[in-house]
């Protein structure tokens, strides 16, 4: 539980990196680039720990790359629609379909 509450935190961090800066197009490129590397440092300090909490606690690397993958697409869902007031489409449920069959692959059988 954990490993999952810190890749939530640290995808928040991430989203907010990657796509907070679309809401400020008049924004210079190198002030925003030095604001979203300060913001993803927050994002390692939470995602590298989630990572190392996870594999000592018997997650292998594919499971928690794929547990990642499924947290972001959630994050960023909800990103789009409350921040950059997208609409969320039938695109999303299908994206969701497909990493979360990515999932079972991974960890169907591994109990976990």
């Amino acid at each position: 539980m954990t490993t999952l509450i810190l890749l939530i935190c640290s995808n928040l961090f991430m989203t907010l990196a990657w796509y907070g800066h679309l809401k400020f197009p008049d924004a210079r490129l190198p002030v925003v680039i030095l604001a979203s590397w300060g913001i993803a440092f927050i994002e390692y300090c939470l995602a590298v720990p989630a990572n190392r909490i996870g594999y000592a606690h018997g997650f292998s690397g594919g499971q928690l790359k794929i547990m990642q993958e499924c947290v972001t697409l959630a994050v960023f869902a909800v990103f789009a629609v409350l921040v950059l007031k997208e609409p969320l489409s039938w695109r999303y449920l299908g994206a969701a379909a497909c990493i979360a069959g990515a999932a079972a692959f991974l960890f169907v059988g591994r109990g976990h």
